[in-house]
């Protein structure tokens, strides 16, 4: 999520606009940055990163005892204020229930407060207004029926975490990028439906599948609309030298260190005739 002030905006959109800028690197909301990349000076080129609504599908075959940790890690490290972030876990029916109490019992159990405390793993959200934005999405699925696991506010900033069981699909936290502690939970009964869900918003970065079937994990590979798939690791894995990449709304260009000089460098031909 990125706004910005009225002051902010033109100084944004005079840098964008400027002829002497040759290359628009922004991150944030998908509204900001397509608007910045609409004012750039013509031959100027850029890279957008906007995030997205990360999937995580669990299969049937998943080992719980596996998986547990690098959902809860994927899910509320940084606050769940990372790109990737792990927001909507699709898991097997046959295995939901044992899935929430485990689940449940281990984000419940995360260590709320200070950032500067190295016991602390997760802290605040960057701004008062952000902390209430995304109690105000909570309240407003859990008005709509949904069952809220844990939730709750520590100070103006922080929130403790949150697991959403089956909110509306049309809800916010089902369709926008909610950059905070919380993520959702959704049952499906094939892997195909849980793909089409998966696949089901116009944005895309990386996705993930916990599964102990290669064939499962190689149909989900190929099928889910994202720039990685993760098999048996949370949507927010990332190294330096890894391609990392927004689809459609989620943004334009390809990150990651050679990816990015690559982006970057005007290329040149000399040809000599002797």
């Amino acid at each position: 999520m990125q706004t910005f002030l009225p002051e902010e905006r033109g100084l944004s959109e005079a840098f964008a606009s400027d002829p002497r800028v040759a290359f628009l690197s922004f991150i944030g909301s998908a509204a900001v940055g397509w608007h910045l990349r609409s004012k750039l000076a013509p031959g100027a080129r850029c890279a957008l990163e906007h995030g997205g609504v990360a999937p995580a599908i669990v299969d049937r075959s998943a080992d719980l005892d596996k998986i547990i940790e690098p959902l809860a890690k994927g899910g509320y490290y940084h606050a769940g204020q990372v790109c990737v972030s792990v927001q909507r876990i699709y898991v097997h029916e046959d295995i939901e229930e044992e899935f929430i109490e485990r689940f449940a019992r281990r984000v419940t159990a995360l260590n709320v407060g200070d950032p500067t405390l190295p016991a602390t793993e997760v802290g605040p959200l960057i701004t008062p207004a952000e902390s209430t934005r995304v109690q105000g999405w909570i309240d407003e699925a859990v008005a709509q029926g949904t069952r809220l696991i844990g939730g709750g506010r520590v100070s103006e900033t922080t929130l403790r975490p949150s697991i959403l069981v089956h909110p509306a699909k049309d809800a916010k936290v089902s369709t926008l990028e909610v950059f905070g502690p919380l993520t959702c939970v959704y049952s499906f009964r094939t892997l195909d439906e849980a793909i089409r869900e998966a696949n089901s918003l116009p944005v895309a970065f990386q996705s993930s599948i916990f599964t102990s079937e290669l064939a499962s994990a190689m149909e989900a590979a190929e099928r889910l609309d994202a720039s990685t798939v993760m098999v048996n690791d949370h949507t927010a894995f990332r190294v330096d030298w890894m391609p990392f990449a927004g689809r459609h709304v989620s943004g334009h260009g390809v990150g990651g260190i050679p990816f990015t000089m690559h982006e970057m460098t005007a290329e040149k031909m000399v040809v000599f005739r002797t």
